[in-house]
This record gives structure tokens, sequence and C-alpha cells, in this order.
């Protein structure tokens, strides 16, 4: 073959291969192209049945029943406003706002809405509440809301500072209502759910565990306060107080009352008082108008290490009876100081507020069953419970002493006060029947004085002044007296409500 002939060949065959590459990339894109078009008309299906039911969810974990308990609780939980004076009372802690301002102000008195929750616990208009709320009302300035957006005027049935716990009624018919749960059940670490109003925001449903039991937190102020609260981490701000906390259940097991913050504002922890005190105060309010309070006529404390070691107990448990009221319940059994009590009705008690809860959901009357430690001994005794019949018995205290024999005198009064001009106020209980020492319990502390903010609380316990042990009114008014005169620091050593020692030292 001529060269010239070879040349035209190779040619000739690379154009051929050109124009087969062409064709190729040609097919090629078409094809993408037509693939392109298939997505464009893809159908996308929808459905409303899910994977997994709600039925089925509920036994993977508690916390997909939050729906159903939200749904069935939420239109149990009401809304309150109440107007109150603006002066001549503490404001609660939920939200405020004045309600007169600049010169109608000043003419007329000023008043404030305080605003929280309740609990519908009668299909009749029964509502539990706490008693900061409504405290100091209006007459016919308390405004109920119910979740359906229905508004009625509350009426107060009933109030007990001593338990921040009120009831109020409304004028309705068939209303739903919560089911009250068993306090006495609720385990730390169980899931709960808190429902109120804060900052006015209705119906709002926050989650969280049980914290902690059996809580004092020393937020009421009334002398005679039963602190025993379920703390809990669900979200509790302003408005809360009131709302109800409940368990996976859907049960009422406590009433929201207060938050542990330093802003006011929720900051990880809240308490509740537990709904066994809740519903027994709800029903002694709607029959009697008041509280009827069992009492056992014991003055406690905590045991703690040091009282374990000086009673020869092997571990550190149970409530010790540090005094016992003259014709008391107690002293009626038998009991004595220095009787630990290590159950009632067979439920172990470790610290002093839980023993006061324990018999304060109970009735006067009712017979409970105490397992007692003394001398090294365990046994059972059954006691009566007696009733308190004023404020002032906060142990029962309340009859003198027979005169002493051979010299006429009287001895001094089981129970004694005194106020001093540092701003408070303190009970002096014989620790025994017949015995020369005293417990010396701060019983009143006045607003702005001295003392007011030293960190000293009602209820706590004075074992020393000076660091000098006092055992009655006449050493304590001696030692106060002196430092008075001489115009010096204070030191006092006491032990707090649940067994603690401290000291707190200040200027008077």
């Amino acid at each position: 073959m001529k060269k010239r002939d070879r040349y035209l060949t190779g040619i000739l065959l690379v154009l051929i291969g050109i124009i087969i590459g062409t064709l190729m990339a040609y097919y090629q894109q078409q094809n993408s192209v037509n693939d392109q078009a298939e997505v464009d008309v893809t159908e996308v299906k929808h459905s409303d049945r899910p994977i997994f039911s709600d039925e089925q969810l509920a036994k993977i974990d508690d916390r997909f029943l939050f729906k159903q308990i939200s749904e069935r609780v939420k239109p149990t939980v009401v809304y309150i406003e109440a107007s109150v004076p603006f002066s001549g009372r503490r404001m609660p802690d939920d939200e405020i706002h004045n309600d007169e301002d600049g010169f109608w102000g000043d003419m007329i008195p000023k008043r404030a809405q305080t605003v929280g929750s309740g609990v519908i616990i009668s299909s009749d208009g029964y509502i539990l509440t706490n008693n900061h709320v409504i405290d100091g009302a209006v007459d016919d300035q308390i405004e109920v809301t119910l979740n359906d957006k229905r508004t009625f005027k509350g009426r107060i049935v009933g109030q007990d500072p001593t338990t921040d716990l009120a009831v109020l009624k409304i004028g309705a018919k068939n209303l739903p209502v919560v089911t009250i749960g068993n306090s006495d059940k609720v385990d730390v670490g169980e899931w709960v759910l808190a429902i109120g109003n804060p900052f006015r925001l209705r119906s709002t449903v926050t989650a969280g565990i049980v914290s902690a039991l059996s809580r004092d937190v020393q937020i009421i102020n009334d002398r005679m306060r039963v602190e025993s609260f379920i703390q809990t981490d669900a979200a509790i701000n302003k408005g809360n107080s009131g709302g109800a906390l409940v368990n996976t259940g859907g049960e009422l097991i406590g009433v929201n009352t207060a938050i542990a913050s330093q802003s006011g504002n929720y900051q990880g922890y809240g308490f509740a008082v537990p709904s066994n005190l809740a519903a027994k105060v709800a029903e002694d309010l709607i029959e009697y108008g008041k509280v009827r309070r069992a009492l056992l006529g014991v003055t406690i404390r905590s045991v703690n290490a040091a009282t374990a070691k000086e009673l020869q107990m092997d571990e550190i448990r149970g409530v010790q009876i540090t005094g016992v009221s003259p014709n008391g319940a107690a002293e009626k059994a038998q009991l004595q100081a220095d009787d630990v009590v290590l159950s009632i009705d067979g439920e172990k008690v470790s610290e002093s507020n839980q023993l006061q809860q324990k018999v304060a959901v109970k009735h006067p009357g009712d017979i409970v069953e105490l397992q007692i430690y003394r001398d090294g001994k365990v046994f059972t005794q059954n006691v009566e419970l007696g009733m308190l019949e004023s404020t002032e018995e906060l142990a029962s205290y309340s009859r003198q002493e027979e005169p002493e024999q051979g010299n006429g005198a009287e001895q001094k009064q089981a129970v004694q006060f005194a106020t001093f001009e540092m701003g408070f106020r303190v009970m002096a209980v014989r620790s025994a029947p017949g015995s020369s020492i005293f417990n010396l319990i701060i019983s009143d502390i006045r607003s702005g004085s001295p003392i007011a903010d030293t960190g000293l609380r009602e209820g706590f316990r004075i074992l020393k002044v000076q660091n000098q042990k006092v055992e009655d009114l006449e050493s304590l008014q001696d030692i106060l007296g002196e430092i008075t005169q001489k115009n010096e620091l204070v030191s006092f050593t006491v032990e707090t409500r649940n067994g603690r020692q401290k000291t707190v030292t200040f200027q008077p």
C-alpha cells in the first residue's frame, strides 16, 4: 500500500473514533436527563398511622405517658387571681402587679394582684391551693379561671398557715376532679409533672423527677409549721404555687408550694406539700373550717452521730424524744425523754419533720403504733393521739407542776416564755418531768430586729451563748444582760430543726 493511502486510512479511523465517542457521550447525556425527569415526578406518600402507638411507647418508657397525663390533669388545674392590700402583709413570691398608682393611688388604699394556681378536688367546686396565694384577699376579689376559660368568684372556705394550704369554693357543678394519690408511696427518682400557671402562662406543663423527700426548708412563717416537702427538679416558677405535682399514673402526689432560688425564678429545685397531708388539711377545712391537728405531746429532734453514741445505739436512726408533755398522749402511753421513735405504723422515720408530718396526717383520737428504742431494747407501743387546742401548745405543755412537798412553793411551769430586746422570743420546755433542765427553743423572731438577719430561725434550740451552756431562761437572761451592758458581739450555738449544730455571731 502506498504511503499516501496509509495516511488517509489512519485519518479515517481517527474520524470514525471521534464520531463514535461523540455519539456515546450524547446518549449518556440523554440518559442523565431522563433520570432527572423521573425524580421530578416521584410521588411522596403521607400516613397518619405512626410506627409505634402511644400504648406501645408507654411500655418502652414512662416519659411517653406525659402526653396522656397532661390531657387528663390539665382540666383539673385552675388559675387564681386575688386582690390583696399592698401593705400590712408580706407579699408572697408569686407575680404581683400594682392596681393603683399616682394621685388616686395616694387617695385609695393600694392593692396588688397575686396570682397562682389551684387544683379541683371535688366536682361541686372545692379547690385546693396555697394559703399565701389568697391570704389577706379582699372580699369578693378572688377570681378563679378554669381550663375551659370559664371564670368564677372564689370564696375562702378555710386557711391553714402551718402547712401553707387553703381551700376555695366556686359556684360550679360537674367539674373535672384530680385523683389524689398516696404520697407515702413516692420514691426518689420517679418521673413527675408540675402543672400550673407560671408568669400567667396558663396550663403550663413541666417534667422532672423526684429529687428528695421530707425536705424542711423553713419557708413557712409559722411556729407550728409542718414542712416535709417533696423536692423535684421539674421547673416551678412564680404562679405555680397551688398547682399540681402528679406522677406517671396521673395522680396528685403534691401541691407545688415553693422554689429554691437566689433570683426568684427557677434554678433547679421546687418543693411540694405531700398529697396525704394536703388531703387531710383540705378535708378538715371543708368539714370544720379549721384544721384539727393530732398531737403526740412531745418535743423531738433528729438523731445524729453524737446522740446515737450517747444513747448507745448501734446505728444512727430515728427521732429522739427530748421532752414529754404532762398529761399528754405520749405520757399516757408511758413514753419518756430520750426514747427514740424508730417507726410509726410500720413506716421508718429518720428526721424530726418526717415524724411531725406523719402525725399531722392523722386525726385526734387515732391510735398509732410506735416502734421505740430505749436503753438498748426495741419495743412497740400504741399511742392514742390527742388534739392541739391552741398555737401556744407547741408541745402541749399547759399545766403547772404540783408544789414541792414541805415548803408550799410552786415549781417552775413545765413550759415558759420570755421575750428579749434583741428581737426574739424563747420557749423553755422542761426536758423531763421534775427535771431542772429546760430545752430553750426560739419561738418567734421579730422582723427587722438585730437577730432577724443572722441565720437564726424559729424552732432552733439554743445550746450555748458565748460558749456557756444554757439550760434555763434565767441563765440565758443573765448572759444576754451582761452582753447588752458591755455592747459585745454575741455568739449563739444552736441546734437546727434537722439536728445539726451551728454557731452564729453578730452585733446586737
